[in-house]
């Protein structure tokens, strides 16, 4: 589970990182904006990389049992699973209520999908990995509401945007369904 840890702490530090304004403003002033990007992405993708492996290291060793999940987690999971792959599809900028509810895409399908894998898992490896994500964009939802970054207001009415996410999230959910025993080796449902 080192591993594990390892690319959560670079993947969530390096986006930590970018929260804090300050530092990130001296780094890109030093260095300039476009070695910063690549650098970040590059620690982002490293990040990405050993959790992947880590992960799949760790399911293939066992896993080590910490809670058992309510029965009703898995359906809730679903459930929230169809709520952030919709909250994803907003983060076209066109005007939409649903991404004035959401007002931050990202960060809404990052929480949503990690509540949503704590109810159905009871692992250790499980809750580092879900719970890490989780607790980061809740960190970073609030930073970015702090710094004035309310993100996109409301419509009052429903727009085509809204339209487009709620296909293009129901077709990735769907997706998803069918393709989740490949990439995670556990079946979503059945």
């Amino acid at each position: 589970m080192l591993v594990l840890a390892l690319g959560i702490v670079l993947m969530l530090g390096v986006h930590t990182l970018a929260t804090l304004r300050e530092t990130r403003g001296r780094l890109v002033e030093r260095f300039g904006l476009q070695p910063y990007k690549a650098v970040h992405s590059l620690i982002a993708l490293l990040g990405l990389v050993l959790i992947v492996w880590g992960f799949s290291r760790y399911r293939a060793e066992g896993l080590i049992v910490v809670w058992t999940p309510p029965a009703w987690g898995r359906y809730a999971a679903i459930a929230l699973m169809w709520c952030a792959l919709v909250a994803l599809a907003c983060m076209n900028p066109a005007p939409g209520r649903i991404r004035g509810w959401v007002r931050h895409p990202m960060l809404t399908a990052v929480m949503i999908w990690g509540l949503a894998h704590l109810l159905a898992n009871g692992d250790a490896g499980g809750a580092l990995l879900f719970g890490s994500f989780l607790a980061w964009s809740i960190y970073d939802r609030v930073a970015v509401t702090r710094r004035g970054d309310f993100g996109a207001a409301p419509t009052d009415s429903f727009t085509r945007a809204d339209a487009t996410a709620l296909a293009v999230g129901t077709v990735a959910f769907i997706a998803l369904m069918f393709l989740h025993p490949f990439f995670a080796g556990v079946a979503a449902v059945g």
